[in-house]
Parts: C-alpha cells; sequence; structure tokens
C-alpha cells in the first residue's frame, strides 16, 4: 500500500485538534500529535511548517465545519442563533479550541476582523440599523447568547434541576426568544 498523504495531513488535523482543544497551544506538542496521527513528527512541519501553523489549519478546519452546520443568514439570526446553538452544543471543542487561541494569542486575525465586519455590514442592511456599530453589537449580542450555554459549567446548567436534554431544549427556546427580541428591539426596515 502507498503513502497517502491526504491521509495523513487529515490524520494530523484530527490528532492536533485533540491535543489543542486539551491543552492549548502553548500545552501542545508535537510529539504526541504525531503519534495519535500514526505520523512522524517531521510530517507536521513538512505540511504545515510549524506548531502554530498547524493550530491555524486546526482551527480553520473546524470553524469552516461550524459554518457548514450553523451558515450565517442575517435575514434570519434567529435560525443562525439556535444552528450556531446545536453546532456549539454538539461539538464543545471548537469553542474551546477558539477560547484558548483568545488566551493565548489574545486577538483575532486579520481574516476573521474582516469576516465579523462582512457580518456585521449584512446585519446593518438586514435590520436596517443605521450604523456599523450599532450592527456589530447587534452581531456580538447574538453570538454571545448562542455559545452562553456551551460556556456555562455543567453544574450551573443544572442548577435549575431537570433532565439535561430537556434543560438544554428549554434554555435551546430562550435563546430563540431572546435573540428574537432583539432583532425586533432594533429592526428599522
Amino acid at each position: 500500500m502507498g503513502y497517502d498523504s491526504a491521509a495523513t495531513r487529515a490524520r494530523l488535523i484530527d490528532a492536533a485538534f485533540d491535543e489543542f482543544v486539551e491543552r492549548g497551544l502553548a500545552g501542545a506538542r508535537v510529539d504526541r500529535i504525531a503519534a495519535a496521527a500514526k505520523a512522524n513528527k517531521q510530517a507536521i512541519y513538512g505540511y504545515f511548517g510549524s506548531k502554530d501553523a498547524l493550530y491555524d489549519a486546526v482551527l480553520a478546519a473546524r470553524l469552516s465545519v461550524l459554518a457548514d452546520k450553523a451558515p450565517f443568514d442575517p435575514d434570519d439570526l434567529v435560525g443562525y442563533a439556535a444552528a450556531l446553538f446545536d453546532a456549539l452544543g454538539d461539538a464543545p471543542g471548537v469553542l474551546r479550541l477558539t477560547q484558548w487561541i483568545r488566551l493565548e494569542r489574545g486577538d483575532a486575525t486579520p481574516g476573521e476582523i474582516e469576516s465579523h465586519l462582512d457580518k456585521a455590514r449584512a446585519v446593518r442592511d438586514a435590520l436596517g440599523l443605521p450604523d456599523e456599530a450599532l450592527a456589530t453589537d447587534v452581531l456580538e449580542l447574538v453570538i454571545a447568547m448562542s455559545m452562553t450555554w456551551a460556556t456555562m459549567p455543567v453544574s450551573l446548567r443544572s442548577a435549575s434541576g431537570g433532565a439535561a436534554r430537556a434543560r438544554r431544549e428549554a434554555h435551546r427556546q430562550a435563546l430563540i426568544t431572546a435573540v428574537d427580541a432583539v432583532c425586533r428591539a432594533f429592526k428599522t426596515n
């Protein structure tokens, strides 16, 4: 059987995802990633150049999957929020991966900033908002509300009692109501 570089690269991405989610960029070790991927350490440098570049590749791959599961629709922010809630609840590692990068690098990349601004402009147009600043605030509120469940400790989520699935669904419904209220409060067209 011949060498499959695409399969090796995919295994490295998957193994690196697990390592970065667990330990962050600083704590991750290329030796562990290579071992988990059943590849040699040099493959990481050959495909990605550095551990930082591997992190960026993992982040881009996982955010792409997240975007597929929760496509942004400025004309349906309620649906976007619900889809984002579901996607983050089903794959909490993605959120943890992004939290690590904020802790370790501190700021967003130019690509993230441009994507965020593009979304804010679309929200501005969809809701008829007067400026990008308010549109950015609305977008950030929607995103933050969608992430709340996934960022809360399990003990706080269940503090009010009830079965975990029922609590998650109740929170999802509260999110839908809240995002709808935010959109209606700000919509001018």
